[in-house]
């Protein structure tokens, strides 16, 4: 059943770990947290023992302080055992930044998504590359001002500096495997919309749920277009994973999030999200009454203006305003058109 009122969610534990130290929230699965250098300034680990030895579920993006968080913990966790296995939910750097260190510091096997592994050695690839003019046009198309196309074009490529490079070879995810984790079977279920094959971990006897970004409790998710793929339908891929967290996994689960607290109330945290994006995308489709530019859109998508003086939230809120914007055309609730400056313009039909 759905809600508009945001849920009561329970959370269990009064605070997340402290600096270099872990804490064991179901038997044999310990938070970490990492520093982030952005105004979501953490991000959550998960370690498994498996065995002797222990598993990974991300790692940090790669910088100097996150590096020194890892070296604080082996230093105060030295009977650990061997790191065999490296799971990483999804491309994005806080959560693949350091992988490439671990695996060669450590020998442990790289496990992703056949989807967001190559993904993400493609998107690496370009580092020291020229921002494209398919890209340019994408943002100017978007409503961008020249200033901030040209502060795209300074800022492009930097994606590889923010993660260390990957090993040449790994080990896939795929939806509805199964594996043996410290005599456990986990399940991976993949999610849509927020990246291209994001992979949960889910373990039905632990009843423990890994959901990485594509549940959290107190933040939602982006769910963006960019400029590769300047027509797709990322809203459509991430209502249905929505759909399908809540039939394939229960609602007693202990939700381990990357971002914010583990917590309990999976299924109405999956329904408020749905309801929240249908509220946001019926005062979107009120506003194109009069024709809009993606740019035009913020204050009703995110009930507050955002400018090119913020060009990191300028540029998320551009991909999720034309991904809200995609999914309404898509549905035959709007239509698009291009003016002679090569602007796009949306509007409802008729």
């Amino acid at each position: 059943m759905q809600t508009d009122e945001k849920p009561v969610l329970k959370y269990p534990f009064k605070a997340a770990p402290e600096r270099g130290r872990i804490l064991e929230v179901a038997p044999g699965v310990h938070w970490i947290r990492m520093p982030l250098p952005f105004k979501l300034d953490h991000i959550n680990l998960w370690a498994l023992d498996d065995g002797d030895d222990w598993s990974l579920v991300d790692t940090g993006i790669r910088d100097e302080e996150t590096a020194a968080v890892w070296r604080e913990l082996f230093a105060n966790y030295p009977d650990r055992g061997a790191l065999k296995r490296i799971f990483v939910t999804h491309l994005h750097p806080d959560h693949v930044g350091m992988a490439g260190w671990l695996t060669r510091k450590l020998g442990a096997r790289l496990w992703m998504s056949r989807l967001e592994y190559l993904t993400c050695r493609v998107m690496s690839s370009d580092s020291g590359r020229e921002a494209p003019p398919e890209a340019l046009g994408f943002y100017k198309q978007a409503g961008w001002s020249e200033h901030a196309v040209e502060s795209y074009r300074a800022r492009f490529g930097r994606f590889g500096n923010q993660i260390h490079t990957l090993p040449d070879a790994f080990q896939r995810l795929s939806d509805g495997m199964e594996m043996q984790i410290n005599g456990n079977t986990w399940r991976v279920v993949t999610g849509n919309g927020h990246s291209p094959e994001h992979a949960c971990l889910y373990c039905p006897a632990l009843k423990v749920f890994i959901s990485g970004d594509q549940v959290l409790p107190r933040i939602s998710s982006n769910v963006s277009v960019i400029p590769t793929e300047p027509d797709a339908n990322p809203m459509a891929d991430w209502y249905a994973s929505l759909a399908k967290l809540r039939r394939e996994v229960p609602d007693d689960v202990l939700v381990l999030p990357a971002h914010n607290e583990c917590f309990h109330g999976l299924h109405a945290r999956l329904d408020y999200l749905k309801s929240s994006q249908d509220r946001s995308l019926d005062r979107l489709e009120a506003t194109l009454e009069m024709p809009q530019r993606v740019v035009d859109t913020f204050t009703a998508l995110f009930g507050r203006p955002i400018t090119e003086s913020q060009m990191a939230v300028f540029g998320m809120a551009t991909g999720e305003g034309i991904a809200c914007l995609n999914y309404l055309v898509h549905a035959g609730r709007a239509v698009k058109t291009i003016d002679d400056h090569g602007c796009a313009w949306y509007r409802r039909p008729g």
